[in-house]
């Protein structure tokens, strides 16, 4: 792994406003949003092999698919709905520091060890929102309660329509 790619997660990880505001205008950034979106899927397929094991490919497809429908709502919802005179983003900034905004996840790599899966679970599950927050805020030019905003409203509506595709084509969860 590029030791930028490195650099920009651990930047990503500590909330670092100055990473999220570089990937967001580095348009080559993308490659390596979907590379940390691809090691976080992993990660969690590993995790959760305690669980009855999963099909990682089949995890790793799901986990772009729904990093690239939550950058399309969120870019739509950060816009049109509750965009501001200073807001201007297109999906790649999105898609960018969404993808970087995933680091934390790949701790859910520990997910298989019983003693600790849970504060594991919710320790990445708040440090993933809060990443998120700022990956949205800083792509957005927004607030931070804008930014909470249209994280919630992306994630129900992203949540709503892949679910919706996954029961038409029968993928299990």
């Amino acid at each position: 792994m590029d030791n930028q790619l490195v650099q920009r997660m651990i930047g990503a990880a500590k909330l670092d406003v100055r990473t999220y505001e570089e990937v967001e205008h580095d348009t080559s950034a993308t490659q390596q949003a979907l590379i940390v979106v691809i090691l976080a899927s992993i990660a969690g397929g590993i995790g959760a092999l305690d669980d009855g094991g999963i099909a990682l490919i089949g995890g790793v497809i799901g986990g772009v698919v729904q990093w690239a429908v939550l950058a399309f709502v969120c870019y739509f919802v950060g816009t049109r709905l509750l965009g501001t005179a200073e807001t201007n983003a297109d999906w790649g900034q999105l898609a960018r520091t969404l993808g970087f905004a995933y680091t934390p996840a790949i701790l859910g790599i520990l997910g298989f060890i019983p003693v600790v899966e849970w504060i594991v679970a919710l320790v990445v599950f708040v440090w993933v929102i809060a990443t998120t927050i700022v990956a949205i805020r800083q792509a957005l030019d927004f607030s931070t309660g804008r930014a909470v905003a249209t994280a919630i409203i992306s994630s129900i509506v992203s949540g709503l329509a892949i679910g919706i595709v996954y029961a038409i084509f029968g993928i299990g969860f």
